[in-house]
């Protein structure tokens, strides 16, 4: 597939897609989260949202991830995308993870255009997170928070969706077998919510 086709199929895909009606009960009943069957799910999951941003390059799409500081008590040092709780004056899940993106890495929403939504995701750790997707321009400029946010990156779009690049981990989490996606791309380790989403995306975009 030619990096114009790929970005075209990316977008054909999302243009059917709508925001959550109701995320926490709708990442509650998914089965597309990483919350084992055996496992019990958390009856009151806090709603969050972050931005999948895809950076419209000539030479092919990218996807921009960032990586956590290592100081940070939940997840440290992990590759994710820009996100977090819905705060009070968060309208909807645009609206945080529009935020999130503006505070975590310094673009603004000015300079993002949000063109669609992946399904409600459920973590392990009590999260119902909403998925927005946005296209960036190549020249965006970052002004990454020090305090989370230690590096920001791109990885190709085409690899990230590449069903050859999506590992199985398989993990024992609280007695219960856990198996988990995880992406390598040149010495990153993208893995656990971030990878499954990813890999949701890319089954999307296959059916499309």
């Amino acid at each position: 597939m030619s990096d114009r086709m790929l970005r075209d199929r990316l977008l054909a895909t999302l243009a059917g897609s709508r925001p959550p009606a109701d995320l926490v009960r709708e990442a509650r009943l998914g089965v597309h989260g990483d919350v084992p069957a055996g496992l019990m799910r958390p009856e009151q999951p806090r709603p969050a949202a972050v931005l999948v941003p895809v950076v419209d390059r000539a030479d092919g799409p990218g996807l921009m991830l960032t990586r956590r500081t290592d100081h940070l008590p939940d997840h440290p040092g992990q590759i994710c995308f820009p996100g977090g709780s819905f705060e009070a004056q968060d309208a909807d899940a645009v609206s945080a993870a529009l935020r999130e993106m503006q505070e975590e890495v310094g673009i603004g929403p000015a300079g993002i255009r949000v063109e669609g939504f992946l399904p409600p995701y459920l973590t392990i750790t009590g999260f119902a997170v909403a998925p927005v997707v946005g296209l960036l321009q190549p020249d965006y400029q970052t002004a990454p928070d020090p305090f989370e946010v230690a590096e920001v990156f791109e990885v190709p779009l085409a690899h990230a969706l590449d069903p050859d690049q999506h590992q199985v981990v398989d993990v024992t989490v609280r007695g219960q077998a856990l198996s988990y996606y995880q992406i390598d791309w040149q010495g990153y380790r993208i893995w656990g919510a971030t990878a499954a989403m990813i890999v949701g995306l890319s089954r999307m975009m296959r059916e499309q």
